[in-house]
């Protein structure tokens, strides 16, 4: 089970992989977004003097996913779609591994597309690896 191999061991944010149903799995530098929250509604407070809070509507954030460049387009063609005024949804997966590569734990993502792509920063002068960006706007997320 390699180096992180106790049950009591954190979990490196460092592996990780990401699926796109109908789309290839891809690997990512980094992702940002399994984010959920439930809005807070307040009441009461006049009679009472005591102010009340429930849960309203719960939402989930954007799942931002960042890679180096490749010549591979299949991400820019299902953004390309949407701009087109095509929007193709699809499911998908946040799989967090082990040291030698197996599921610990899953995030799926439901009715997601692609809301923003952004490209690379150019340097003439840099020596680092040419970064694209793609935000998808999800429904939700359940763990696995």
């Amino acid at each position: 089970m390699g180096f992180w191999g106790r049950g009591h061991d954190h979990i490196g944010n460092f592996n990780f992989r990401v699926e796109i149903e109908g789309l290839a799995s891809a690997r990512f530098k980094e992702l940002e977004g399994i984010v959920s929250e439930t809005e807070v509604i307040s009441y009461g407070g006049t009679v009472d003097q005591l102010q009340r809070k429930r849960p309203g509507r719960s939402k989930w954030q954007d799942v931002t996913l960042k890679r180096g460049y490749t010549n591979d387009p299949e991400l820019w063609k299902w953004r390309k779609s949407v701009v087109e005024g095509n929007v193709e949804r699809h499911s998908g997966s946040i799989i967090i591994c082990s040291d030698d590569g197996s599921e610990i734990v899953r995030y799926n993502f439901f009715e997601a597309w692609p809301s923003k792509w952004t490209g690379m920063k150019l340097d003439a002068k840099g020596t680092e690896t040419t970064i694209e960006e793609l935000t998808l706007t999800v429904e939700r997320i359940e763990r696995a």
